[in-house]
């Protein structure tokens, strides 16, 4: 039996909890850290097992440490975690490019950290290729214009997409710039960089698109071994627009195969 701790309970972290809370096989939630204290006492009234609500440094308690809070604060869980050497397993993926220094730290500690896929596909198939020669990797990601709204690249820019009648590209470079300008809509773009070839070598393309009601990520890939063209069109959370619902299914399954006497995929 494992324990895990949660930072966060908005949109992913709350389904997280309640998941566990139901009964995952080999795993106990034992603490969640969440910036208001009685609204998250309030949203674990319910709970078979109501878990500790404990500071940010005090999730490290738990031999996994999930973090599902704003990037504001993904520094302070991820240092804790990884200097008490246990598994950390970030929703913020984005906020984990301008910090390696936490993996080499993690190497010194013992701590592992392990990326989920999120709202994204086909991770497995990218890693494998990336085994060989890849040529290039892209991502082009559709969002409904409300669940860009408020992103520093735009902000920064003097981009309004309120108003939008028809797709309008509002970014196109790298995944390193991509999470530095969009650090709440592009973790799928940080996974796909770290899964492959690197943030500075994977192409990125944000599309603001209020034709659509659906967040859509198309991954294309040319190597050596493969060329393969993927896209998914994930349901946007009622509590975030930024969030897919499949995320906190992603991070479920993440733990289940942390576990796992059968894991299926890489």
């Amino acid at each position: 039996m494992k324990t895990v701790a949660i930072g966060g309970l908005g949109a992913i972290g709350l389904k997280l909890a309640r998941a566990l809370d139901a009964g995952v096989d080999g795993l106990r939630l034992v603490a969640v850290a969440a910036r208001d204290q009685v609204k998250a006492e309030n949203n674990l009234r319910g709970f078979r097992a109501p878990p500790r609500v404990v500071t940010l440094h005090g999730l490290a308690e738990a031999d996994i440490v999930v973090e599902a809070a704003p990037a504001a604060v993904f520094e302070q869980i991820a240092s804790a975690a990884i200097e008490a050497g246990r598994i950390f397993v970030p929703a913020s993926v984005g906020a984990l490019l301008p910090r390696m220094h936490l993996v080499r730290r993690a190497h010194e500690t013992g701590a592992r950290i392990v990326v989920p896929t999120g709202a994204l596909l086909g991770l497995d198939a990218v890693r494998a290729a990336a085994e060989g020669r890849v040529d290039s990797i892209a991502i082009e990601s559709r969002k409904p214009p409300r669940g860009l709204e408020g992103a520093p690249y735009l902000v920064k820019h003097g981009i309004d997409v309120s108003g939008l009648t028809a797709p309008l590209r509002v970014f196109e470079g790298n995944a390193f710039d991509a999470a530095a300008g969009f650090p709440a809509n592009v973790n799928v773009a940080a996974a796909l960089a770290l899964a492959g070839i690197g943030p500075a070598e994977t192409r990125v393309e944000i599309w603001a698109d209020p034709g659509i009601d659906r967040n859509t990520h198309t991954i294309r890939v040319e190597a050596e071994a493969a060329r393969f063209t993927m896209t998914i069109e994930n349901v946007p959370s009622a509590e975030n627009p930024r969030t897919g619902q499949i995320t906190a299914l992603s991070m479920l399954a993440c733990l289940r195969g942390l576990v796992a006497t059968l894991k299926v995929g890489t």
